[in-house]
């Protein structure tokens, strides 16, 4: 993120930056994306064709739908933080309100389709962008009561994690926390089904043999992990995300750590197409292809809201945050910045992250690597790295590294 200048979540993407629709459109495929873009400005990006939730809050005013059931519940309007957490992440499993044909999801998986059948005999690119399953943890009416909130079997929080508990977490009870995992569930089919929708339009239009298809997520989320319901951590559940290509050898299952970053110029090599913009990502194709079963030494990950990146070489785990606030978004712990944390931790001794190891004297070493692996890769990819003098510490490069830029508004969900 730091590397295009978006480095919070109301940061706009600028316009100087060249993005894979720009480059496709320039190699004259037809271009659409559907649903959640976080553009945050007015600016197509290369998109030829943008439908967003503007366009299915306008959709709904032109459809009527059938009388809800009194047995179907549904959501009251999403106010994250101001209403209490058991209400905006639904822990009573209410749906949208809408019934499956008319919902967002629906509504945007159509319209990729429409997009798809209108452009099927050119080369096209099209993102479908769904929300689910973000919080409020959308679902259509049919999927009311598809889960059983006591089956839902919760994380147990570590003695480590209750320094780090947001308060907005606290007074949650164990009803309420099984019943947003319920409703997450049940957002995860409902995007599934939409998914489906979309693949089988490729098969009956003939279309599936000849188009890459790419499943990812752009993050993981904590589901009373580390006893919290988000997604703005480093911890596994929530840097870690879905990744599906199909078009390569079918079943194969890589274990090789890889890069959201990697997509873009792995997308662009299967097309054949020559790219020379400045990317940090690496195709993926010799994992694809089974001609290696490793890509990268390092992964990285980094959330400036709250000060903080990561970096892992699959087994050991490094944290650090400047604790320079309470946790931003929302999230405040009430008991003040953290000050200065290192995190390190043993993913194969202790794959749920849950022992700190980084201030005993044996670890050390690990520690030292990872954090010049950390700061190698800021000096790598960060467009100010010149400005900050590598005569100074790990500890003050990093503190700089993670710091978001002046005037950004880092207290915004």
């Amino acid at each position: 993120p730091h590397a295009v200048g978006v480095t919070l979540l109301g940061t706009a993407l600028p316009d100087s930056v060249t993005t894979i629709a720009e480059i496709l459109q320039s190699e004259g495929f037809a271009t659409g994306i559907f649903g959640k873009t976080h553009f945050n400005s007015q600016l197509k990006h290369g998109f030829d064709t943008l439908v967003g939730r503007q366009h299915h809050r306008a959709y709904l005013e032109t459809v009527s739908q059938p009388q809800l059931p009194d047995s179907v519940k549904v959501r009251p309007k999403w106010r994250p933080f101001r209403d209490p957490a058991r209400i905006w992440l639904n822990a009573a499993g209410a749906t949208s309100g809408n019934y499956f044909e008319h919902s967002q999801g629906t509504y945007f998986a159509t319209a990729a389709i429409d997009f798809i059948r209108k452009h099927q005999q050119e080369r096209f690119f099209a993102v479908a962008s769904f929300v689910e399953p973000h919080s409020p943890f959308n679902f259509a009416v049919e999927y009311q009561g598809k889960y059983t909130p006591s089956d839902r079997v919760l994380p147990v929080a570590s003695q480590e994690d209750q320094r780090w508990f947001p308060g907005v977490f606290k007074n949650l009870t164990s009803t309420e926390k099984q019943g947003i995992v319920r409703s997450y569930y049940s957002s995860v089919e409902y995007m599934d089904q939409n998914v489906g929708l979309l693949l089988e339009e490729l098969n009956r239009l003939g279309l599936s043999e000849n188009t890459l298809v790419v499943f990812v997520g752009d993050h993981g989320y904590l589901l009373n992990h580390h006893g919290r319901f988000e997604k703005h951590m480093m911890w596994e559940e929530a840097v870690t995300t879905p990744l599906i290509i199909r078009g390569y050898r079918k079943g194969a299952l890589v274990n090789a750590p890889v890069e959201l970053a990697d997509l873009t110029p792995t997308m662009l090599t299967a097309l054949g197409i020559t790219h020379t913009e400045n990317m940090h990502g690496k195709p993926l194709q010799g994992l694809l292809e089974g001609t290696t079963d490793t890509h990268r030494e390092y992964t990285f990950s980094e959330y400036l809201t709250d000060n903080k990146a990561m970096i892992t070489d699959g087994t050991w785990k490094y944290i650090f945050t400047t604790g320079k606030r309470d946790l931003g978004s929302g999230y405040a712990t009430g008991l003040g910045a953290s000050g200065i944390v290192h995190r390190l931790y043993n993913r194969m001794q202790d794959p749920n992250e849950t022992r700190n190891l980084a201030n005993f004297p044996e670890n050390q070493r690990e520690l030292l690597r990872l954090q010049n692996a950390l700061v190698q890769r800021f000096r790598e990819t960060h467009p100010y790295a010149s400005k900050i003098s590598p005569a100074q510490s790990l500890e003050e490069q990093l503190i700089q590294f993670c710091e978001p830029p002046e005037g950004e508004d880092v207290g915004s969900f």
